[in-house]
Parts: structure tokens; C-alpha cells; sequence
């Protein structure tokens, strides 16, 4: 296998995504295999040397009803693709989240029985809502790798290849890690206590969240001016919108906000930011998982549109909506949705994070947490999708 070249096609839609595929792409290369990879990749992945034949911010889009008004753009996207592969097929389709995108691309793939292994790389939540899609799940991919031990075990219920392969950055980030030394990183002064603020990294997400967290912080800056907010920026056109944001604020606060956009092909500034803060207040999704694994006091929100919201609460089957919770099977950190995601809301339980023994309460959980998923039992992805081959 290793004597002939590999094409693999990989889709993603958000920096995490973009995270792993770089780390598949590299655990690909460091075991002696040579590989083309093309297909929809973020700024590290092609740096690494990936062919993106659209920008990966074409699937930013979050929610049902979010998702219907750009939905003639995705499908274009989507039948671009299968046409191209079509053409040139790829050896092995790799979706790595973005699941309502990428299910159906490998729907399609199968719909033309193209010569392609379907592989769906982080289990969407369908152990949490809209389990049905399981069986489609079943019939259009080939293996689901999963990040947590429970996914397997709830694939294995309904027969579908699946494999828990971990998340590599609960290897890579280590146990103890200096929030001073993180300050430093950033050129913040080591001296002041900060809030990182993180309202999401899709323009969609910054729109609806961005005032939420503003608001929390002008609370909290007349409160306790001592403390400084810290937000992340992805790109350019994030960190632009943003600064819209804050025209609207009186500059007491604009003064106490380091504004920090990413400068590296790593985009590693909203894990940079998080690290250097004492307290952390996120939107919930993966950027929770990285929280958990940076052992920071966290609270986490989030507000979808209503309509989104009201179909998908029907749908949930379980109590919680962050990782963190979820791992745990019981309420670790805060969650504030919808409706009770309020700036009055979050500056309050950002606040109780202020006391040390609460805030280290949380730490010390998150810390046993981190030590659980380094020792579940996890197999290499690389070697996991080559199975498909043999």
C-alpha cells in the first residue's frame, strides 16, 4: 500500500475540523505514506499542502433554519464535489464534523456507487438528538471515527463500524500548564487577572453572540475594573466585525478589551486565549473540549434562532448540550441557553467563577476529566481508515 500514491478527499467546516485534518494529514506522512489530499480544507490545512477547492467558511453556517437560507449554496458545493470526484475519484472520503454537510455528501457518493470508502470523522450527537440518523448514518459511511468511548458503544448497538480514536489534543496538551507562561505568549501583563470571551469563530455566531458577551463585560468592568477581557479573532474579517461591535461601547470598556487576532498557520488563538485567562465564558461546541483540557473555569452559552431552538429541544434526548457536561454525565460548568443566555446571566455566573475555591472546584474536575480520556482505550485513525482499503 505504502508503493502507490493515496488520494484521500477531506471536508471540513470550522477551525476544529481544520485542527484534526492537519493532524490526520501529518499522521498520514509521519507513517511513511504518500498521499494527495483535496477537497474543502482550512488555512493549516493548506498550508500542509492541501488542494481546497472552496474556502471552508462556505459551511459556517449553524442551525435548521440558518442552514435553509444558504441552501442552494451548499448543495451547489456539495454536487461541485461528487462531480469532481466523479471524474477523479479520491481512494477514501474523510467528512470531519460538519455532519449535515458531510453525511449527505457521502450520501451522494454512494448514490452513484463511486469507488470511494465514506468515513465520518467526529460522531455527529445523534446519541443526543435526531437518533433516526443512525440508520442513514449505517447505510451511506463505511466507519465513524469517534472521539469518546461512548460513541462506539452506542454505534455498536445498531451494527455500524466505528472506532474510538480519541481527540489528539487530550495527548498533546499536557497536565499542567503555566497560565503565566500563556500570559506571557500573548504579551499581557502577568499581573492582571483576565475573562476570555469567546463568542464563536463563525460571522453568524459573533453576530448573534458577540453583544452577549459585551454586555456581560460592561457589567462586569464597572463591577470590578480590575479585571481585563481577552477576545480571539480567527481572521481578519472576524476581527473586523468585532471592532463594529465594540463602536457601540463606551471606551472605558473598549480600553480593558485586548482584541487578539490569530497571526499563525496553527489558528491556535482562541486555545492561546483561553489558556492565558483565569476565567473563561464560551459558546458551546468543541472549543469546549479544548477548555476542558486547558483545565479553566469555564461557562458556557449559547442562542440559536427560535425556531431552530424549539425543533431542536423536541429532539434532545439527553440533559446537557457542552462536552464537558456530556463526558461527565452531570453538571461540571454552566450552561446558559437560549433564553436564560443573558448578559445579566452570564456576568453573574461569571462572577461566582471569581471566587478561588469555586473556580478551583471546577479546575480539579476538568483536571480528572482530562486524566479519564488520556486513559480510554483510543486507536490510531490512520491506521483505522486503512482497514477500508484491505
Amino acid at each position: 500500500m505504502q508503493n502507490r500514491k493515496l488520494k484521500i478527499g477531506i471536508v471540513v467546516g470550522e477551525v476544529s475540523g481544520d485542527t484534526l485534518g492537519v493532524q490526520l494529514m501529518r499522521s498520514f506522512r509521519e507513517q511513511g505514506f504518500d498521499v494527495e489530499f483535496e477537497g474543502i480544507g482550512g488555512p493549516q490545512m493548506i498550508a500542509e499542502g492541501f488542494n481546497s477547492e472552496y474556502p471552508m467558511d462556505i459551511l459556517s453556517v449553524m442551525g435548521i433554519v440558518e442552514v435553509l437560507k444558504d441552501i442552494k449554496k451548499l448543495f451547489a458545493v456539495r454536487d461541485g464535489l461528487v462531480e469532481k470526484w466523479e471524474k477523479d475519484p479520491v481512494d477514501i472520503f474523510i467528512g470531519i464534523d460538519a455532519p449535515d454537510f458531510n453525511l449527505r455528501l457521502s450520501k451522494s457518493l454512494k448514490a452513484k456507487n463511486l469507488p470511494i470508502k465514506t468515513v465520518q470523522y467526529v460522531s455527529p450527537s445523534v446519541w443526543a438528538w435526531r437518533q433516526g440518523r443512525v440508520h442513514g448514518i449505517k447505510a451511506t459511511i463505511d466507519l465513524v471515527l469517534c472521539l469518546f468511548p461512548f460513541e462506539k458503544n452506542f454505534y455498536q448497538k445498531f451494527q455500524v463500524p466505528a472506532v474510538a480514536v480519541g481527540h489528539p489534543l487530550a495527548s498533546q496538551l499536557p497536565l499542567q500548564n503555566s497560565i503565566l507562561d500563556a500570559k506571557q505568549e500573548l504579551g499581557l501583563d502577568i499581573s492582571q487577572k483576565h475573562i476570555a470571551l469567546l463568542p464563536g469563530s463563525r460571522r453568524g455566531e459573533i453576530e448573534r453572540l458577540g453583544p452577549l458577551v459585551l454586555d456581560a463585560a460592561q457589567i462586569l468592568q464597572k463591577k470590578y475594573p480590575g479585571y481585563h477581557f481577552i477576545i480571539p479573532a480567527i481572521n481578519d474579517a472576524r476581527k473586523q466585525q468585532i471592532e463594529g461591535l465594540l463602536q457601540n461601547y463606551p471606551k472605558a470598556l473598549i480600553d480593558q478589551i485586548h482584541l487578539l487576532e490569530n497571526t499563525d498557520k496553527e489558528s491556535k488563538i482562541g486555545r492561546q486565549v483561553m489558556n492565558a485567562a483565569n476565567i473563561v465564558a464560551l459558546a458551546s461546541g468543541t472549543a469546549t473540549l479544548e477548555a476542558l483540557l486547558l483545565h479553566r473555569p469555564m461557562v458556557t452559552f449559547y442562542k440559536l434562532n427560535w425556531l431552530t431552538y424549539i425543533i431542536a429541544k423536541l429532539m434532545i434526548k439527553i440533559p446537557y448540550y457542552s462536552l464537558p457536561n456530556i463526558i461527565a454525565g452531570k453538571k461540571v460548568i454552566q450552561e446558559l441557553i437560549q433564553s436564560d443566555a443573558t448578559a445579566e446571566k452570564l456576568a453573574a455566573e461569571i462572577e461566582k467563577l471569581m471566587n478561588e475555591e469555586t473556580a478551583q472546584i471546577q479546575v480539579m474536575q476538568l483536571l480528572t476529566m482530562h486524566k479519564q480520556l488520556l486513559a480510554g482505550n483510543s486507536e490510531d485513525p490512520v491506521q483505522a481508515v486503512l482497514t477500508l482499503l484491505k
